[in-house]
């Protein structure tokens, strides 16, 4: 990443932390539709549903939609890239989620 770039750094991490959010929270590409019709407040901010969370990073309401409509949250990557998915077939061990014993790295910071 280009160094001073502190826009893009912003949507890298951010990135990350909606794919972990969204994997928590039940959201897969293959749910995502369902999701959106979710009547719970923390479901429709992460989606944009509700709040202005993709404009205050310069992104559309509808960024994070398209993330895990198009990759997946961070275990359908994980398992498809380097997981049970994957010829490697790693196991998650420390990548797991928080309720799997890893710890959490939510950033507890707005944007």
């Amino acid at each position: 990443m280009r160094h001073g770039d502190d826009q893009w750094f912003d949507v890298v991490k951010w990135t990350l932390f909606v794919m972990l959010n969204a994997e928590e929270l039940g959201i897969s590409s293959k749910t995502i539709d369902d999701a959106m019709k979710s009547n719970q407040p923390e479901i429709r901010r992460l989606l944009g549903v509700e709040g202005n969370f993709g404009e205050q990073l310069g992104l559309s309401k509808d960024w994070v939609v398209r993330i895990i409509r198009q990759v997946g949250n961070y275990g359908e990557v994980f398992d498809r890239n380097v997981g049970a998915g994957s010829k490697l077939g790693i196991s998650r061990g420390p990548q797991s989620l928080v309720d799997q014993g890893r710890h959490s790295i939510r950033s507890t910071s707005s944007v």
